[in-house]
């Protein structure tokens, strides 16, 4: 299916007599191999129960076997095809159909992780990882300041760390998901497996062009999510989807590559015009600072004055005779 490809595996579908489907992987390098090593202890922590609570299938490990100097691992095939960004604007339907396929994932017992000895990340342990990444990116000194000052404000700011941490696939992009017409078929790619903050599994969200197709992947997932809704959810995904690029910018200062560096710089400068020219929707909830009596009175002389409502009333009635 994918060799000679270039990607991270080379997998073939394999049919037995009986008419079954199977796929087998082989890495091609030892990132992916370390990879697939990590998803199969977690595909084992997916236990008969807890898939029967999701409404699409997890790869099913089936056998392995040695090819060269790794080996091939097999898995029951699962009908579908990767999804893309743009399959989010195929259909409404499509489109709550992620939604609801993440909330199920997120909606399944912690016990499932903590069993099976997987890593367990607070509300302060996810704050402070995400901080980590912003003093990082801060130590180059190649971030601009509004976006310093943006992150810092929503890092600072307890009320949008107040959230119920989840089970959380870990690694999830658009790529993960298997579709079939209007829904989602199969997830892959579990080896992050852990209990977190489910907004980290909703970031790529953000890199959606139609805003709507994004809203109707949230309204799915509230949809489908037991327990509280999180009104901060959004809020923070939109800051992973922002210190993704911080961490390239980390990523390509570890490795003293000029490339990668001026890439990331030149996202981060867009970025920071984007978000000055959005001042309507800070990552923060706070709402700014108290204006001081003579500002409100200053800032009510600079504010156009609304058309009385008599006059209003008697251009619309004009309007309307003109009409008839």
């Amino acid at each position: 299916m994918t060799s000679g490809q270039g990607g991270r595996f080379d997998s073939a579908l394999l049919t037995i007599r009986g008419g079954d489907q199977l796929i087998v992987r082989v890495p091609t390098a030892r990132e992916a191999e370390i990879e697939q090593s990590g998803d199969l202890v977690a595909l084992r922590a997916l236990t008969g129960g807890s898939r029967k609570r999701l409404p699409f299938e997890a790869p099913e490990f089936l056998g392995q076997a040695p090819i060269g100097e790794t080996r091939g691992i097999v898995y029951r095939y699962i009908p579908g095809y990767p999804a893309s960004l743009e399959s989010l604007d195929v259909s409404v339907d499509l489109a709550e159909s992620f939604g609801r396929a993440i909330a199920a994932v997120h909606s399944l017992p912690t016990s499932v992780i903590t069993d099976a000895g997987l890593p367990v990340f607070s509300a302060t342990e996810s704050a402070r990882t995400a901080r980590t990444v912003k003093d990082r990116a801060a130590a180059t000194g190649r971030v601009p300041t509004e976006l310093l000052t943006r992150w810092s404000l929503a890092l600072e700011d307890s009320a949008l760390w107040q959230f119920q941490p989840t089970v959380i696939h870990g690694s999830l992009g658009p790529e993960s998901f298997l579709i079939a017409g209007e829904r989602v078929t199969g997830i892959l790619d579990w080896s992050n497996l852990k209990v977190g903050d489910p907004a980290s599994d909703l970031y790529w969200l953000s890199s959606v062009s139609r805003e709507e197709s994004a809203t109707r992947v949230f309204a799915g997932y509230n949809a489908g999510r037991l327990g509280p809704v999180d009104r901060q959810l959004r809020k923070r995904a939109r800051l992973y989807a922002e210190l993704e690029i911080a961490k390239w910018l980390v990523h390509g200062s570890d490795l003293r590559d000029p490339a990668i560096v001026e890439d990331a710089v030149g996202m981060l400068v867009g970025l920071a015009s984007t978000a000055q020219a959005d001042l309507l929707n800070p990552l923060s909830t706070d709402t700014g600072r108290v204006m001081a009596i003579d500002e409100v009175e200053e800032m009510l002389k600079s504010t156009p004055r609304p058309e009385p409502v008599a006059a209003r009333d008697h251009a619309n009635a004009a309007r309307i005779s003109d009409d008839d």
